[in-house]
């Protein structure tokens, strides 16, 4: 049913350009028409406009199954839920750490898995040690063999026991020279076409280098940032509020279906469409909105995508695994 509902308002999206009226067709535009037919908690647009959906799929660089070596040790905590406040945004709690407010952008490249790791990565370097330097993606994504296949994807959980045993260096977002390794994979356009490099195609994965770039002014060695720990969060709401509200931000994983590209605003949940991959993203907060419970969260296709960034997606029941697949660590001292 839900099949011809969407073939239906495809059509008469084609016929009256009822969304996308100028430009190339969004592959995800029947999803977002049907998504805006709906009652739902929350409405779609014109996200990918011109690219299609394999481009998009490439974006989802979480590899499943995670081997038996990738999984982490679950932690606990001693915090009830009457300790829990109802809406929680890491943003306020520690306006010190401009990183909290920062949108990254993966380019081309199925690097998420890196990417929520090092942006949570970087906000604990802030929140816990007072250290306002970013993690570099490029580093993690190039550099550890045993976390995937770069961009082609890779593992959360590898991602932070290699902060633990081998360190990361930091590096700011590409064509930044900020850090020891900038990104080097261009931002790329998600919404607004023709302003920046399409999202089109795969780019490889840069060479891992153990150098720093000539601008700056520390060695590689002296620069890598280490984790103490690297642990995974149980699926427990409260056991997960309770690790983000007291150490920060944590990475997720959870299964993209094609009606998640359009997201623009309210508190996603699946609604119609195929699966497209698994991605990976930082949580960061929570609240509730018209009565529904939802997860604040980051997301890496820069900020022309969703809500500036960032998007809102149901808490409570798992919604597309986003509960079962929680990682993180604490910096260690340096």
């Amino acid at each position: 049913m839900h099949h011809f509902m969407i073939l239906l308002w495809s059509l008469a999206a084609l016929c009256q350009g009822a969304v996308f009226k100028t430009g190339p067709l969004d592959p995800f535009m029947a999803e977002a028409e049907f998504v805006n037919s709906i009652v739902t908690t929350w409405k779609a647009g014109p996200n990918f406009a011109g690219y299609s959906r394999q481009d998009v799929k490439r974006l989802m660089g979480v590899l499943t199954p995670t081997p038996e070596e990738f999984r982490l040790p679950p932690k606990t905590h001693n915090l009830g839920a009457s300790d829990i406040p109802d809406s929680f945004d890491s943003r306020d709690k520690w306006k010190q750490c401009s990183s909290l407010n920062e949108i990254r952008d993966q380019g081309a490249c199925g690097s998420c898995w890196a990417f929520g790791a090092v942006e949570s990565m970087t906000d604990r370097l802030c929140i816990m040690r007072g250290v306002n330097s970013r993690i570099s993606a490029e580093n993690l994504a190039t550099c550890c063999t045993s976390c995937g296949e770069g961009c082609n994807g890779g593992y959360p959980g590898a991602a932070w026991r290699y902060f633990k045993r081998t360190g990361i260096v930091t590096g700011g977002p590409y064509n930044s020279s900020k850090g020891c390794q900038p990104y080097k994979i261009p931002a790329c356009d998600h919404h607004v076409v023709g302003r920046l490099k399409p999202c089109t195609g795969d780019d490889p994965t840069p060479k891992c280098v153990h150098k720093c770039i000539p601008s700056y002014n520390i060695s590689y060695k002296d620069d890598l940032h280490f984790g103490e720990n690297a642990y995974s969060i149980p699926n427990n709401v409260s056991l997960i509020q309770a690790e983000i509200m007291t150490f920060g931000p944590v990475e997720a994983a959870f299964t993209v279906y094609s009606d998640f590209p359009p997201y623009k605003s309210g508190v996603y949940k699946h609604e119609t469409g195929s699966v497209l991959g698994g991605h990976a993203v930082k949580i960061l907060g929570w609240g509730v909105e018209n009565g529904v419970d939802y997860w604040l969260v980051a997301n890496s296709w820069n900020t022309d995508w969703g809500d500036k960034g960032f998007f809102k997606i149901l808490r409570g029941k798992n919604e597309c695994g986003i509960e079962e697949a929680i990682t993180a660590g604490q910096p260690a001292m340096q």
